[in-house]
């Protein structure tokens, strides 16, 4: 049996959608997981109440995806800032990710968080950059243990000099996960937040590959798969060669062509791409 690429898809592509018209779409589509921006449940996680967790995994399961995890983890509520000199500032901010990693691990099993949140981690008034990650770093650390309780895994997210100064590569991504050393603690790959790498994705992929637990996948532009030049195949063919067992997602950042259109035109580019790995 060939090698099967696991696809998932962020829910805010799915904008003002009731939620199970939305996992019902996705799946129809042919998506088995579904990944969760927390803003489309509520402001503050604390908020969802035990009752609401249970239906939103309950409308999950039934419309047949696997929950997959959480991204877009501090577009609200705004005002949090986790690399700040302001000790109350970041030690609230942090706390809000305890927050999401219970709201995680109550959407269901094994989840990821992926902590990209550029405006909320970039340096701010006159902290060093290397400051500013060693605060990152320290903040992550004090939330590993309980996301290893939970069996969350917290993926420190590299972002373009365009959108953060603080973690712009994913050699430095992988030098946190190294420092944090917590089990609960990894990377991932973005093709749209690589633009400022030196080296071939592929290279990167393959030489990180064991701290990297999630992929996304979308235009160096944002928008969604196949409506750019993005060359996916030589990420795709490590991913292949290297049996990746993890979730491939769509994010995706221009909404404009529609939710389903979105959807469907990005699986059935990336499935003719990966059909082009057994040529």
């Amino acid at each position: 049996m060939s090698f099967q690429f696991k696809h998932a898809i962020c829910n805010e592509i799915y904008e003002k959608w009731p939620f199970r018209d939305a996992c019902r779409s996705m799946r129809r589509i042919g998506y088995t997981g579904i990944e969760i921006a927390p803003f489309t449940l509520a402001e503050y996680p604390r908020d969802i109440t035990a009752a609401q967790r249970r239906e939103y995994r309950d409308i999950i399961e039934s419309e047949g995806l696997r929950f997959v995890g959480l991204h877009w983890l501090m577009a609200s509520p705004k005002g949090l800032h986790v690399t700040t000199p302001n000790r109350e500032l970041r030690e609230r901010s942090w706390r809000h990710i305890t927050d999401l990693v219970d709201l995680c691990a109550d959407l269901g099993e094994n989840g990821v968080m992926v902590f990209g949140s550029p405006k909320q981690r970039c340096t701010v008034e006159g902290l060093a950059p290397k400051q500013a990650a060693a605060n990152y770093t320290a903040g992550l650390a004090s939330v590993a243990p309980h996301a290893q309780q939970r069996a969350v895994t917290i993926l420190v997210e590299a972002l373009p000099l365009n959108q953060c100064d603080v973690i712009t590569t994913l050699a430095e991504a992988v030098e946190i996960v190294k420092q944090v050393n917590s089990p609960a603690v990894r990377t991932m790959f973005d093709t749209h937040n690589a633009v400022d790498e030196s080296e071939p994705h592929a290279v990167l992929v393959d030489r990180y590959f064991d701290l990297i637990r999630h992929v996304h996948v979308n235009e160096t532009d944002g928008r969604h798969p196949g409506t750019g030049n993005y060359d996916f195949l030589p990420v795709f063919d490590v991913l292949r060669r290297r049996a990746y067992q993890h979730w491939v997602s769509l994010e995706a950042f221009d909404f404009k062509p529609g939710s389903e259109k979105i959807a469907n035109d990005s699986l059935r580019f990336i499935e003719k791409e990966i059909e082009q790995l057994a040529l």
